[in-house]
Formats: structure tokens, sequence, C-alpha cells
């Protein structure tokens, strides 16, 4: 079995975004040369998410008043985490929306069901963040 191992890191200009990221896996995937196997793909930061959902950007703005419902940015003294920073709900987001997905591989491609497709989600943005492919197989 092989592994094949990446990083990718995204900065985006605003507090909350999402992002698709399917065609950074795709060629990741490609550069791996694996076939047959197995990809996790990871946010490796507290307060992102990588998560599996249809590429459509009414479903993305309902993603963001969804959790700012759940999880209202301010007033940032509701929050007994922030006091040195101000974040507390972006951790509640992430926990939400998820850390990682793991996708099969069959013969070379991202096996998806319809509409498919890997984004990340940032919920304390304005700086560099790493999202980990990993990616095992024959």
């Amino acid at each position: 079995m092989k592994s094949y191992r990446k990083e990718l890191v995204f900065n985006l200009p605003s507090r909350r975004g999402f992002l698709n990221i399917t065609h950074y896996v795709e060629v990741a995937l490609q550069e791996s040369g694996i076939r047959e196997g197995l990809v996790l793909c990871n946010a490796m930061n507290i307060t992102a998410s990588v998560f599996i959902n249809d590429n459509e950007s009414g479903l993305h703005h309902d993603f963001e008043v969804w959790l700012e419902k759940l999880a209202p940015e301010k007033p940032y003294s509701q929050y007994r985490h922030n006091g040195f920073e101000d974040n507390a709900d972006a951790h509640l987001k992430r926990t939400v929306m998820g850390r990682e997905v793991v996708v099969a591989v069959t013969e070379g491609k991202l096996d998806f069901g319809t509409w498919e497709q890997i984004f990340y989600g940032e919920f304390d943005g304005k700086r560099d963040k790493r999202v980990l492919i990993k990616i095992i197989g024959e």
C-alpha cells in the first residue's frame, strides 16, 4: 500500500466563507498515483472545517445564516471563551460543520455521490490556515 501527503494553505479575506477545494484534492490524487483507496481531507485549525455538500451559492448563504443563528459572532461577551480572543463562535461553527471528510478512490477518481463536492469552511479568517490531504491505497 502507498501513501501520499500534501498540505494546502488558505487565507480567506473575510472572517467567514466557503471555498470549493475539490479541484485541489483531485490534483493531489493525480500526483499520488493511487488508483484505489481512500482520501482523507481535514482542516488543521480548530476554527475551520472541511465538509462535503452541493456547490450551490444559495445553500452556502443558508449555511451562513443558519450557523450565525446557532452561534452568533456578537456580542462577544456572551461566550466564556472570549477574553483574549473573540472567536468562540468560530469554534462552535466548526464543531457543527465537521473537521474532515473521507472519500473513496475508484479507478483514480474521487468516488462521489450526485452533486457532492469538498469544501473548506472558514469561521475566523484573514490568516493562513492549513488543510491536510492524506491518500492511501494502491
